[in-house]
């Protein structure tokens, strides 16, 4: 009886070291024309982490110049129990088509797919969505686009993901329209600067996207739009700080939100490795876990006479 107690011990004793040895590898750019990106990615990731007081270790590797194949072979052992990342999209597609035996959480979409790869990303197709909801709600049954000059590129997948949520016409215009009647809207496509410089707007029924919201920049009155709740709500202290230690824009802060909600993620897996399922709400929206399958809602908001309001 006493030999087979120490052999309990033993296993017991066995199973906690192995999983204090465990650890997740967390792949990101930190050098080169994505490194800021990466860095702030990093900086969500890390304060969240440091929030939750969860102590599994977390090591980081560069994915700047390096083939994720050569990345794998030389980071992932017997201890790595999860990979966060790639961030890219070219590099994403690269792992998994290595299908990797571990569980990875992707921080971006491809078409490709793999069973053991969940992708995570701040999708244009998420934001169609969301601002299709608020159309829906609005009664919207036509609606007005007038983009900025040379931002068509940017914003075709938006537009592309709207078209196949909706069943009323988008009518491309080069001005606006005078007068707007209750079931038309306008969206407005372009940055901030070009928003602000536009003639007399209408005060209802007009719409933005994210990247027209710059920090103590102002808003027309009226405009709806859908976002990362961390930016507008207090709820999420750990992006505040890291925003405001590294002096972010509003770009970077949804970065930082998005790590944020990334570890989450991660440690919901880490908890339960054959979780199916779950739901929360995140940093950048309601997130939605389903067989693998990630889905994020941003809240959507409206700038009224006395700031921005929740929808």
């Amino acid at each position: 009886m006493l030999n087979n107690n120490k052999k309990l011990i033993g296993f017991i004793l066995y199973c906690i070291f192995n999983h204090a040895q465990a650890e997740v590898l967390v792949i990101l750019p930190e050098s080169g024309p994505m490194a800021r990106a990466g860095l702030s990615v990093k900086q969500g990731f890390m304060s969240a982490y440091q929030a939750s007081e969860l102590e599994t270790p977390i090591k980081f590797v560069n994915s700047d110049k390096k083939p994720i194949a050569q990345l794998l072979k030389q980071n992932v052992n017997k201890k790595t129990q999860m990979i966060v990342g790639p961030l890219a999209r070219q590099d994403v597609e690269a792992l998994i088509q290595i299908q990797p035996k571990v569980r990875v959480l992707a921080l971006n979409e491809v078409s490709s797919q793999s069973a053991k790869v969940g992708q995570f990303s701040l999708s244009k197709q998420d934001d169609a969505v969301a601002l299709n909801q608020v159309l829906q709600n609005d009664q919207i049954k036509e609606l007005y686009v007038l983009q900025q000059k040379d931002s068509e590129t940017d914003n075709e997948l938006f537009l592309i993901s709207l078209l196949t949520e909706t069943n009323y016409p988008l009518n491309l215009i080069e001005e606006i329209p005078k007068k707007l009647n209750k079931h038309t809207g306008l969206l407005l496509l372009g940055n901030n600067a070009w928003l602000n410089k536009l003639p007399k707007l209408p005060h209802k029924n007009i719409y933005i996207l994210p990247n027209a919201i710059e920090q103590d920049q102002v808003l027309p009155v009226g405009v709806k739009f859908c976002d990362a709740p961390a930016l507008y709500e207090s709820e999420w202290p750990d992006v505040i700080q890291a925003a405001q230690a590294n002096a972010a824009s509003m770009a970077y802060q949804r970065l930082i939100a998005f790590g944020g909600d990334a570890w989450h993620i991660a440690s919901q897996y880490l908890a339960e490795p054959n979780l199916k399922s779950m739901q929360f709400q995140g940093r950048t929206g309601l997130i939605q876990v389903n067989n693998n399958q990630i889905q994020r809602i941003p809240h959507c908001y409206e700038h009224t006479k006395k700031g921005i309001k929740g929808l």
